[in-house]
């Protein structure tokens, strides 16, 4: 079984590679890998709270990754708006105080990686250190959820397998919305977790 703290140290183990590095890139490198891991992070979080609906078993996962990977309007902020709209606590609560600071650090996190990734200037001329402190401000966000959803749901995001049952016997109680259908999650996602 997978831990929070092993799973959220291998996870970052390559983004400490390139900061220890001599590389001139090191900074939006780690930066670029970091955004990644942060997002995948939360998409999985929220696969696994998905999939925790009684009705859903090994047989529906095929079926539930497509109707994911068919949705072409989902982005990293719907799968918050998902956590928030499936479980009985939103994620500010599960993450704690300091949910706003390092959550308004991500949303600028990812104006900027839109920006680098389509080859962009940022209006802001990022330095390394810069880049280095938002890492260090994404990884911190990225272990608070791994703790407290490891805690709160039996998940912290980052194990491989997102589609597996919790084994905490009333997680299915917590669950703010039923659906048994892969259709219900179709609409589910069109409502909650898609960009308008």
């Amino acid at each position: 079984m997978d831990t929070g703290q092993w799973t959220f140290a291998a996870e970052f183990s390559t983004v400490d590679l390139l900061l220890r590095s001599n590389a001139e890139t090191r900074g939006i490198d780690a930066f670029a890998l970091t955004i990644i891991k942060v997002e995948r992070q939360l998409r999985r979080l929220f696969t696994f709270l998905v999939y925790q609906q009684p009705a859903f078993t090994r047989k529906d996962v095929p079926a539930l990754r497509r109707a994911l990977a068919r949705n072409r309007k989902i982005f990293v902020e719907g799968f918050v708006r998902g956590f928030d709209a499936i479980y009985h606590e939103p994620l500010s609560v599960v993450v704690g105080a300091e949910y706003d600071y390092l959550h308004k650090r991500l949303d600028e996190a990812r104006a900027y990686r839109n920006k680098v990734f389509h080859g962009q200037l940022t209006d802001r001329s990022l330095s390394r250190r810069d880049l280095v402190e938002m890492v260090q401000d994404l990884r911190h966000w990225s272990e608070l959820v791994a703790e407290n959803s490891l805690r709160a749901v039996g998940y912290d995001g980052f194990g491989r397998n997102s589609f597996r049952k919790s084994g905490i016997p009333d997680l299915p109680r917590k669950l703010r919305v039923s659906l048994s259908t892969v259709e219900e999650y179709e609409a589910f996602l069109r409502q909650y977790v898609q960009r308008a």
